[in-house]
């Protein structure tokens, strides 16, 4: 009997390509669906976090609030649904510039309109309806990526907003309307 329940305990730990395949309706064995994962760090909070968010076309609600939580305002703790589109660019961008498995440094991902204000009043550059607010931003860095290589990437894709930021080191990028700074 222990047996059994050790082989039932390891056949559920098989991918599921090889314990389970997809069968397609002329019974060939169907591609097993893409996994979308990110590696995050954020500078200010010391928190690291690697999960996967989206399998195929469905997007994990459990992994999303993950991450919503993770990019939250680090002066405030107010967190905001994160459009997902701005998950799959950082996934991409990480693809491109040649490390899909690579770890991301978060600067800075929601802002609260206070937070975005405190920024604005001290000179920091801030927009003030920046999309950190709606979201739909986070500025970043790719450990043993050169800034403007980032930047570039980024702006290869066409899938929003990129500013560069070479005396701070690190590019911000959006999924709102496609520009550059």
């Amino acid at each position: 009997m222990r047996f059994k329940t050790l082989l039932i305990f390891f056949l559920a730990l098989l991918p599921l390509s090889i314990a389970n395949p997809l069968k397609a309706d002329d019974g060939s064995v169907a591609a097993k669906p893409a996994l979308y994962r990110l590696h995050l760090y954020h500078l200010h909070t010391g928190e690291r976090i690697d999960v996967v968010y989206r399998v195929g076309d469905q997007y994990i609600p459990g992994a999303v609030a993950e991450l919503n939580h993770f990019l939250r305002d680090h002066r405030t703790g107010d967190a905001r649904n994160y459009d997902v589109r701005e998950f799959d660019l950082l996934h991409d961008l990480l693809v491109k510039v040649g490390q899909p498995d690579g770890e991301i440094d978060i600067v800075c991902g929601y802002r609260t309109p206070w937070s975005n204000n405190y920024l604005r009043q001290r000179g920091h550059g801030v927009a003030l309806h920046s999309q950190h607010m709606e979201a739909r931003a986070i500025d970043i860095r790719v450990p043993g990526i050169p800034t403007a290589s980032l930047r570039d990437a980024a702006l290869s894709l066409h899938r929003g907003g990129v500013g560069y930021y070479a005396e701070s080191a690190f590019v911000h990028v959006d999924v709102g309307p496609v520009r550059q700074w």
